[in-house]
C-alpha cells in the first residue's frame, strides 16, 4: 500500500472540499473495495476522506417511503425492525451481503457509488424505483446506474440517502459465489400495484439491468409460472472462470422465479 493522507470530515461541505481541493483523492464509505484495492496497488489515491464521520446513518420508515442514510451499514439495514414489516426483502438482500465484517463496515452509499457489476444494491434500488439524495441533487435509480463501476456522480458529489417506496410486495433471490457471496446472478421483482412491477438483475451482465418482458408478464400474473419460458439473450452477459454467459442467462430465469415465489 502506497503512502495516503487521511482525512475524516464531520461535513458533507467539508468533504466536498477536500475532494476537490486533492485531485487526486478518494472518498471512503466503509473501503470495502478501496482499501483491498489499495492493498494490491492498483489504486494509489493521495488523500483518503472518510465519510465514516458525517454521522449519516439511519433508517426512517413513513407510511408509503423508507429512506436509508448513506452511511448505513448492510447490518444495520438486515436488522432495522422497522424496515423489516416495510421491505423485508431488502433487509433479506442486506443480510445476504459477503461475510460479517463486510456487514458491520460496509455501507449502502458506498456499494451504490461503487457500483460492482455483480453488488446486490443495484437491483434493489431499481426494482423499487428508489430516488438517490446526492450532495447536489436527487436523481431516480435508473438514471444514477451508467455502466461497469460508473455512476452519474460527479467527483465532488456525495451519496447522502436513498428513498425507496414501499411497494405491494417484493422479493430477491441471488446465485452467490461461493467465496465472496458477490452474485453470480441476482434478480430482484418488486410489486408496485396497479400492473406496475420492476425486475433488475444484478451479476449478469456490465451493470445492473431490468428485463421487461420479465416486467411485463408479471404486470399481468404476479407468479412464478409467468416467467416460465422467458428466455435472457447471453451475447451481452458476463463470462468467467465461475459461469458461462449462457448459464447465467438460465440463472436469470431461475433466480426471477424464485424471487417471485418469495415474494412479500
Amino acid at each position: 500500500m502506497h503512502d495516503f493522507n487521511y482525512h475524516r470530515p464531520t461535513k458533507a461541505a467539508d468533504a466536498q472540499k477536500l475532494i476537490k481541493k486533492h485531485k487526486d483523492g478518494a472518498l471512503m464509505s466503509g473501503g470495502m473495495t478501496l482499501v483491498p484495492t489499495m492493498k494490491q496497488r492498483l489504486a494509489a489515491p493521495s488523500d483518503i476522506i472518510d465519510l465514516t464521520g458525517l454521522g449519516n446513518s439511519g433508517v426512517k420508515v413513513l407510511k408509503t417511503k423508507v429512506t436509508v442514510h448513506a452511511g448505513t451499514t448492510h447490518a444495520e439495514v438486515a436488522t432495522d425492525k422497522d424496515l423489516k414489516k416495510a421491505i423485508p426483502s431488502l433487509c433479506a438482500l442486506a443480510g445476504g451481503i459477503g461475510d460479517p465484517h463486510v456487514r458491520n463496515c460496509g455501507t449502502i452509499g458506498g456499494s451504490i457509488a461503487n457500483n460492482d457489476p455483480a453488488a446486490d444494491y443495484p437491483a434493489a434500488l431499481v426494482a423499487l424505483d428508489a430516488t438517490v439524495v446526492t450532495s447536489k441533487r436527487k436523481l431516480s435509480a435508473d438514471k444514477f446506474f451508467k455502466g461497469m463501476f460508473e455512476t452519474a456522480l460527479s467527483r465532488d458529489e456525495i451519496v447522502m440517502a436513498v428513498e425507496f417506496p414501499i411497494p405491494d410486495k417484493s422479493g430477491y433471490a441471488k446465485f452467490p459465489n461461493p467465496a465472496s457471496r458477490y452474485a453470480m446472478v441476482g434478480v430482484y421483482v418488486a410489486d408496485h400495484g396497479k400492473g406496475n412491477v420492476r425486475v433488475a438483475v444484478t451479476g449478469a451482465g456490465a451493470g445492473v439491468f431490468r428485463q421487461k418482458a420479465m416486467e411485463k408478464a408479471l404486470s399481468a400474473d404476479f407468479s412464478a409460472n409467468a416467467v416460465s419460458g422467458i428466455a435472457t439473450k447471453a451475447d451481452d452477459l458476463n463470462e468467467d472462470i465461475h459461469a458461462s454467459a449462457e448459464y447465467r442467462a438460465h440463472l436469470v430465469g431461475v433466480m426471477a422465479k424464485r424471487a417471485v415465489a418469495g415474494a412479500k
